[in-house]
């Protein structure tokens, strides 16, 4: 089965030339994988302890910055 990934809907190029998969695409694909992505709307489920709590006050961190 191939997957179609669309630049710009299902990801993007961060500065370093890395591949980032949106909220959209991980919306899609239905479950968090515990890769720990930037994006993941499932607050990092699948991420072990202790990583998932700091992923988790990283993204509070990043959206107070954003808020200001």
């Amino acid at each position: 089965m191939k997957v179609t990934l669309s630049e710009g809907e299902d990801f993007y190029y961060n500065e370093q030339g890395y591949i980032v998969l949106t909220e959209k695409y991980h919306l899609d694909r239905g479950t968090c994988c515990g890769n720990g992505c930037l994006h993941c709307p499932f607050d990092y489920e699948r991420v072990p302890e202790p990583r998932r709590q700091q992923l988790l006050q990283e993204r509070a961190n990043r959206q107070q910055q954003e808020s200001r």
